[in-house]
């Protein structure tokens, strides 16, 4: 049977260089169109679900839809007048700034306490570790409108806790039926808290995860070198998390920028034209005045600004790929 094999092998036609050139790339391309293909269903429901909504968005913000519209089944097509309309409003203009400075703050505040936590979790005991993750956890588990109502209990106006310990434990003054909204300075300050403290887990979890890959040797060896705790942190380990950093920054801007459900639930669905956020202008403008279009052209604006933020995130981890 070996010979007869043998033979057989002898005989079979050797392929030619161009064959085996063309076989190696059809195996190739074959390898290189895997990942896609198995992309591909996920891209299928991302399109379905988001693809034509979206879609609808971008056609109503060009037309003027109204409840007449909705009963007659009928638009008028305006062409970029929306968005002229809202580029030539004060209002918009000072919304716009309003949500970027609130923006700002919650993610700069978010970042500096969240690293400043991962940094504490690596220098405390492991059972106080993990009573601090097991907080972490169940604060990030927490339902917006859950987080919403306990922090409307806590800075209720009759019966509040927070003007309680104000007046009579910390007797920092007279805080008896203080009302927090009142003023949008004090009222901002509340619901940024309430964001700072539902986004800090995801932050604190992810960079201390990046944190504990640090080696302790490059820390002894800057010491060694005359190096101050704060030189350490920007020299050797800010260094090594710096994408993890650059990436919560990006989703903490994608989600504090868009935030809704903090500002509208605990001002109970009533909010006044001061604690207008972009994502609450829309709203107003589209279900509280009945213009669709324009809030529609709004949303466009807010949808422009997160594919930005969305693209810097995404380069960022391309980056990291490359890197690994």
């Amino acid at each position: 049977m070996s010979t007869a094999g043998t033979q057989g092998q002898l005989l079979a036609p050797r392929r030619s260089p161009e064959v085996r050139r063309r076989a190696s790339r059809a195996r190739s391309a074959r390898s290189r169109s895997v990942p896609y293909l198995l992309a591909a269903p996920a891209i299928i429901v991302i399109a379905a679900v988001l693809g034509y909504p979206l879609y609808r968005l971008v056609a109503l913000s060009f037309q003027h839809y109204s409840l007449a519209e909705i009963i007659s089944h009928k638009t008028t097509w305006l062409g970029i007048r929306n968005y002229q309309t809202i580029f030539t409003d004060s209002q918009f203009w000072t919304i716009l700034q309003r949500t970027a400075e609130f923006t700002a703050f919650n993610v700069g505040a978010t970042i500096v306490l969240g690293t400043a936590i991962a940094m504490l979790l690596r220098n405390v005991s492991g059972w106080v570790r993990l009573m601090v993750n097991i907080a972490m956890v169940f604060v990030w588990a927490t339902p917006v409108v859950v987080a919403v109502t306990i922090w409307q209990w806590l800075i209720d106006q009759q019966s509040g806790v927070l003007n309680y310990v104000l007046t009579h434990v910390v007797r920092a003054g007279n805080f008896e039926r203080h009302d927090w909204f009142a003023s949008p300075l004090s009222g901002f300050a509340i619901i940024s808290a309430l964001v700072i403290w539902g986004a800090l887990p995801f932050v604190v979890i992810t960079l201390y995860a990046g944190v504990s890959q640090v080696p302790r040797e490059l820390e002894e060896a800057a010491r060694v070198d005359g190096a101050t705790s704060c030189g350490v942190f920007r020299h050797v380990i800010y260094p090594i998390i710096k994408p993890l950093v650059l990436i919560v920054t990006s989703l903490s801007v994608i989600w504090d920028f868009g935030v809704f459900n903090q500002v509208y639930i605990m001002l109970n669905a009533r909010p006044t034209s001061s604690y207008y956020l972009m994502s609450i202008y829309s709203y107003q403008e589209s279900f509280g005045v009945g213009q669709y279009g324009r809030g529609a052209a709004i949303a466009m604006v807010i949808v422009v600004f997160l594919i930005v933020a969305a693209f810097f995130y995404i380069r960022q981890l391309l980056r990291i790929g490359e890197i690994k």
